[in-house]
């Protein structure tokens, strides 16, 4: 059944591909926001990103590892970027070489690397793998992992996210009901709360109604319009559906006219899809005030790692893209004054098997290694253990090197969602089986 505040995709007749819940009137742009803004952003790598080879440890021995199992896949020297060595221990690691930004970020101390983060029910020993003992639901598959990135839930399913449910706690510190989740990159469960709902629309798009010109016989048809969504028809779904379209109008409206108060970002962004995303993202960051957000959760995405064959030139493609949009969205919270006050942070559906396939690709595996940027990010070190580099060791699933996770998503989300403002006492509100590990949360964020 369609909620009043479900999404709606809406034509490019009504409001331009967008979906909105009710928030409302615009406050005034007198209620300036709080110095305590904070947003948290999340880059989804739909696919299944290879992170073996997006940080690479550069020791003797484990390089020696890593070139002998990758085989075909595996980074010369030439093809990674100069070392940076990690803070804690001095241990030297290399990005792959087409995420330079990236690279010079993490040398700056502006972006961490967690490793080894995946889903988790309990902590899990290849023992307990190989004993099927306590293991998320579906393994290895696409859609399961990429809901229990998005939930937190490693067993069972889950009507709500994480995001959301951090949302609904977070909501009322927000002087106006815009939605605190907003998605660039489509509908996302990760922003549904069981009291919140997300906002979906597409960056660029402009979010206004088509066809009214403000002439009087346009704001008659406008007003007949509205009116006709507002009348009881007696069936619930008809009536759900209207209010949503209702809402959206008048909510389209609101945000489109905010937005065209901004005064045009300076930042040069990538023209392409995630950066389009992120620069939508910063633009609606920029007009916080205007919508008296306090707290905003954010979500884009990149597709297309799903590398079963020729990983190396698909990676070519993804990661310049995946760097510089970043990298520009670094630029652009700096340009807005607000480069402490936001974190963005990556989650993909899994890592990858580090053994190749014989086409030169991967297949799916579990535990991988995660990006996290901003001002508050304690950054230039890796958070967490590398697995090591044994085919059937200690950290392998079986025998082609599919790392079994060390460090939860509940973990890693609830660090996010601590400095977000979210109290110790209710990160099992939002990450249910958190006291599973040990209620503990890791210590990137300051």
């Amino acid at each position: 059944m369609l909620s009043r505040r479900g999404f709606v995709k809406v034509s490019a007749a009504s409001v331009a591909s967008m979906a909105l819940r009710p928030f409302g009137l615009l406050p005034s742009l007198a209620q300036s926001g709080s110095s305590d803004y904070r947003a948290l952003v999340c880059v989804f790598l739909f696919g299944g990103n290879d992170s073996n080879n997006m940080v690479i440890p550069v020791d003797d021995v484990n390089f020696k590892a890593y070139t002998s199992i990758r085989g075909s896949l595996a980074l010369t020297s030439a093809q990674m970027t100069p070392t940076a060595y990690a803070r804690s221990g001095n241990a030297p690691y290399a990005f792959h070489g087409d995420l330079p930004e990236l690279a010079s970020m993490f040398s700056n101390g502006d972006l961490a690397v967690v490793a080894n983060v995946g889903s988790l029910v309990q902590p899990t020993t290849r023992a307990q793998y190989q004993a099927q003992q306590s293991l998320p639901v579906n393994l290895f598959s696409h859609s399961d992992q990429q809901l229990q990135w998005q939930t937190s839930v490693a067993s069972g399913r889950s009507s709500t996210g994480w995001a959301g449910r951090a949302a609904d706690l977070v909501a009322s510190q927000n002087s106006s009901s815009f939605p605190t989740f907003v998605s660039v990159a489509g509908n996302s469960l990760m922003g549904t709360g069981a009291n919140t709902q997300p906002v979906a629309l597409s960056p660029g798009q402009s979010l206004d109604l088509t066809g009214f010109n403000g002439t009087p016989a346009s704001n008659a048809r406008l007003n007949a319009l509205e009116n006709l969504l507002t009348l009881e028809t007696g069936l619930q779904l008809a009536q759900a559906s209207n209010a949503i379209l209702s809402d959206s109008i008048s909510d389209a409206k609101a945000l489109d006219a905010a937005l065209a108060k901004a005064t045009p970002l300076k930042t040069t962004f990538p023209k392409t899809g995630l950066g389009s995303q992120l620069q939508q993202v910063a633009q609606i960051i920029q007009v916080r005030d205007g919508l008296g957000m306090n707290r905003q959760i954010f979500f884009a995405s990149l597709g297309g790692f799903d590398t079963h064959t020729l990983e190396m030139e698909t990676h070519k493609l993804l990661y310049p893209q995946l760097s510089q949009a970043l990298a520009a969205f670094s630029d652009a919270l700096a340009e807005l004054g607000v480069e402490n006050n936001v974190t963005t942070f990556t989650e993909s559906d899994f890592s990858r098997t580090f053994q190749p396939t014989t086409g030169d690709g991967s297949d799916h595996a579990w535990g991988s290694h995660h990006l996290v940027m901003g001002g508050a990010v304690k950054g230039g070190d890796i958070y967490g253990t590398f697995p090591a580099f044994t085919l059937g060791g200690p950290n392998d699933t079986d025998t082609r090197g599919r790392w079994i996770p060390t460090i939860a998503i509940d973990q890693y989300g609830a660090t996010l969602c601590q400095w977000f403002g979210i109290q110790g006492s209710d990160l099992t509100k939002v990450f249910p089986n958190f006291t599973n590990f040990g209620s503990k949360t890791l210590t990137f964020l300051g």
